[in-house]
């Protein structure tokens, strides 16, 4: 049986003034190098959930444990070992590729020819090794998306979160993304993701949870929540399961 990475209770976030709580008793498991896929509408808890495990914000009530370490009296610890890809463009804009990655590692305690050798590796896997001396302001989205990656994964993390790592973005730089995700986790990285891109997470994810109001109304293997749910696809269930209403 494989172990836990990420072990979730109860957990519960109530913003100030807000009416219902962001995330609502939520509890689940996630496998140690599992590609894990928590996938909602606008405004059901995703990020939330994700920058409580991430330790950027606390939690209201309940607990959470990384790698056996709890986020409420490690989360220093978790934070060495975890990388963070944002929804947002994450990064200095007047500075080059190469000025911010090398900034990044700094701050994870990378640095010498160990961090030039991270940073070459990365830069020419994202096909971006003839930009490094280029500022970030003069890319284009799928390269700065494509940046936003290897600044989140210099310090070989074990854990990896991702918000939205491929929207907006050409279907080149996607599938280049999509590619390096799945040759990290066969490296042994346990990789959490959220994305509103069903097709992508019903072939990138070896497990799923579906998040809506606050709470998972559905998770497993995708394939067995299809048929479960009687769909045909991620796209169908997801329709099925939160309905065809706008959400902006």
């Amino acid at each position: 049986m494989a172990n836990s990475a990420i072990e979730v209770k109860n957990l519960r976030k109530v913003y100030k003034d807000a009416a219902i709580p962001a995330v609502d008793n939520l509890s689940f498991c996630i496998e140690e190098g599992s590609i894990f896929g928590l996938l909602g509408p606008n405004g059901a808890g995703k990020t939330t959930t994700l920058s409580i495990l991430c330790g950027l914000i606390k939690a209201t009530s309940g607990e959470a444990t990384l790698l056996g370490l709890s986020l409420n009296n490690k989360v220093q610890e978790i934070k060495q070992m975890i990388g963070v890809v944002p929804q947002e463009i994450a990064l200095y804009p007047s500075l080059t590729a190469y000025e911010n990655l090398r900034y990044i590692g700094n701050m994870y305690g990378l640095s010498g020819k160990n961090l030039r050798n991270k940073i070459q590796e990365n830069l020419e896997i994202v096909g971006l090794s003839s930009h490094k001396n280029h500022r970030i302001e003069t890319f284009s989205g799928g390269m700065k998306r494509r940046i936003n990656l290897v600044a989140g994964i210099l310090h070989s993390p074990k854990i990896l979160f991702l918000d939205e790592p491929t929207v907006g973005v050409d279907v080149q730089s996607r599938n280049l993304i999509t590619e390096h995700l799945h040759l990290l986790n066969k490296q042994g990285c346990t990789i959490i993701y959220t994305s509103h891109l069903m097709e992508e997470a019903e072939n990138l994810c070896s497990a799923i949870a579906v998040i809506d109001h606050g709470e998972i109304i559905a998770s497993g293997e995708p394939k067995a929540v299809i048929k479960e749910h009687g769909t045909e696809n991620l796209e169908q269930l997801f329709l099925k399961l939160t309905g065809k209403t706008l959400r902006d």
